[in-house]
């Protein structure tokens, strides 16, 4: 993402103005009487404050245009609810508004499609999140959320997981000034572990151990997947010779494993 750019959607950003907060005041009270003409001055003076949000998200490689597009409706939406009556600056009250905007569109617009139902868990989650750390001054639990919701918290953690933005496996989370170190470096591998790779070894040199027809058998059973009957046809003896190489073979391989 280029933030230095000059020009926005055709907005040129280095002339935008800024308004001072007893100005805004003023314009928001004569918005809220209808008239015509403030609503177009309080947001362009106002789009400082959308450009300081969509920096947040310069690490998502979206096109500043869209964002910044994003960040405008939830500069509106500000707008249209914001309450003169309490004592708050626009700026406090609009900042979490735009975020929310642009976080909605980045989850609707990921490339790991999650079903519509599940997002609507996800956010009525979030808001209820939202408004019990306003009431109580501290983040509440899974099985709070859910019980608000009146939901099982299985459905509630799996909602959540789901419009995560997925982290790539070669992004850094440490750095001390020599190597970093990346999230593939932090991840297990329990497939691929040393007591499966020498056991590997050790059935790769049993089965060298083992005579041709034997090693065959072994192979188009348990490697192709085939059945005894399937083998005898391909190799073109009985199944039940198969059976007794097959028992053979495996006899003697559980000396090498």
């Amino acid at each position: 993402m280029i933030f230095n750019k000059v020009e926005i959607c055709g907005v040129n950003t280095s002339k935008l103005p800024k308004l001072k907060e007893k100005e805004m005041k003023d314009l928001l009270y004569r918005i809220q009487n209808g008239e015509a003409g403030c609503r177009d001055v309080f947001i362009e003076g106002n789009l400082r404050l959308v450009l300081s949000v969509i920096k947040r998200f310069n690490n998502r490689g979206e096109n500043v245009d869209d964002l910044f597009q994003v960040g405008c409706i939830g500069l509106m939406k500000s707008i249209d609810n914001f309450n003169l009556s309490l004592n708050v600056r626009f700026s406090t009250y609009a900042v979490p508004m735009i975020i929310g905007e642009i976080r909605r569109y980045l989850r609707d617009n990921n490339s790991i499609r999650v079903s519509r139902s599940l997002r609507d868990i996800a956010y009525r989650a979030l808001q209820v999140r939202d408004r019990l750390v306003n009431e109580n001054n501290k983040e509440p639990t899974v099985e709070q959320i859910a019980k608000e919701l009146e939901l099982p918290r299985e459905d509630v953690v799996f909602a959540l997981d789901a419009i995560q933005d997925p982290v790539s496996l070669f992004q850094p989370i440490y750095h001390d000034g020599g190597d970093e170190i990346y999230v593939m470096d932090q991840i297990k591998d329990t497939k691929n572990l040393d007591d499966s790779w020498l056991e590997n070894i050790s059935i790769k040199d049993g089965m060298n151990k083992l005579k041709d027809r034997e090693k065959l058998i072994l192979n188009l059973r348990f490697f192709d997947g085939k059945t005894q009957m399937e083998v005898a046809d391909e190799i073109g003896i009985s199944q039940a010779q198969v059976s007794r190489l097959e028992k053979t073979a495996l006899k003697h391989m559980k000396k090498y494993v």
